[in-house]
């Protein structure tokens, strides 16, 4: 991953950061995931990457969203 990427939302749980993945998604920005969790125990976080020029938009609809 680049520079370009910036981490917008991070979670202990894998599917509130899916959701707000495919909330961006649905609005025309590009997100992945990058899941920090260790596999056996499930701790660790579930962070939400974007393209930084996105970045205010994605908030917004964050924001606006309530997630």
């Amino acid at each position: 991953m680049n520079s370009t990427w910036v981490k917008i939302y991070t979670s202990h749980q894998f599917m509130k950061s899916e959701i707000v993945r495919q909330v961006l998604i649905d609005h025309e920005i590009e997100a992945v995931l990058m899941n920090k969790q260790d596999t056996a125990y499930k701790f660790g976080e579930v962070e939400v990457y974007i393209h930084q020029s996105d970045f205010d938009k994605a908030l917004e609809i964050i924001i606006q969203n309530d997630l």
